[in-house]
């Protein structure tokens, strides 16, 4: 008996779809709210976003500590949106060839001030940051009662800070970012040719020192008039040590050769 051949079929399982290759991101440092044109930047005025690979444009800044690092104290040239990626021809970095030109508004110059943990406000001050500068100074006690030797003045009014120690102008990250920690030993202000003069007379006077202004917006009014503070003003108890209305004597200066005298008489 002769059997028909026989037909093989043959099942072919359907395989699995291939998963697409998941698609690779970036991330990029973005503006975290609108930076006028001059910010002075600092570490709250950067955020970060993730990009596609391929949406990355050129020239855009990649988030490493080393970058942020660099961008401490950087330059905006133009107004950024928030969220608008930062450019790397939108900032001027510290160590870049120019910058504390840059920096300067028009017409205005830079000066530096010798400051310690308690005259630098213990090392907070950031470039931007709005300060006033006072002096603190002894008079002689031949020209001045106990209670009105030591004296305090307003020497600038709202001047802005543009760099912290050397360290800080090459993009450190902050006041105190020195390896062992030391606090600011210099602070330079924006200032006009005449306040530049003051505060090159102030130094020589006595102790200068920095208070921080609030970054909220003041009120339009002028500020008070400046008027000096004397100790007897402090302590009451320090003017209470002079005599009432005690006049200040006259004054004969004598002079010899190159030798100066001055007497007072009371």
């Amino acid at each position: 008996m002769i059997f028909p051949p026989r037909t093989v079929v043959t099942v072919v399982e359907p395989s699995a779809p291939t998963a697409a290759p998941a698609a690779t991101t970036v991330r990029v440092l973005v503006a975290a709210r609108p930076l006028p044109a001059g910010t002075l930047l600092r570490g709250e005025d950067i955020a970060v976003r993730e990009l596609a690979e391929a949406d990355a444009a050129e020239g855009l800044i990649r988030d490493s500590a080393e970058t942020r690092t660099e961008l401490g104290g950087a330059l905006v040239r133009r107004f950024l949106d928030k969220g608008e990626p930062l450019v790397l021809g939108d900032v001027l970095r510290p160590r870049d060839r120019g910058f504390l030109a840059a920096v300067l508004m028009p017409n205005r110059r830079a000066i530096t001030v010798g400051v310690d943990a308690v005259t630098g406000a213990a090392g907070l001050i950031w470039p931007g940051d709005r300060v006033d500068l006072l002096l603190t100074q002894t008079l002689d006690e031949r020209v001045a009662v106990l209670s009105r030797r030591v004296v305090g003045e307003t020497v600038l009014h709202d001047v802005r800070v543009i760099a912290v120690d050397q360290q800080l102008t090459q993009g450190a990250a902050g006041a105190s970012a020195s390896p062992d920690g030391r606090v600011a030993r210099t602070v330079t202000l924006e200032v006009t040719p005449e306040e530049a003069e003051r505060v090159a007379v102030a130094a020589q006077l006595g102790r200068l020192s920095l208070t921080i202004r609030s970054m909220a917006i003041e009120t339009a009014d002028p500020p008070p008039a400046r008027r000096s503070v004397f100790g007897g003003d402090v302590s009451p108890a320090l003017a209470q040590t002079d005599p009432a209305d005690r006049p200040v004597g006259a004054r004969l200066r004598i002079i010899q050769g190159d030798d100066r005298q001055d007497i007072v008489f009371p």
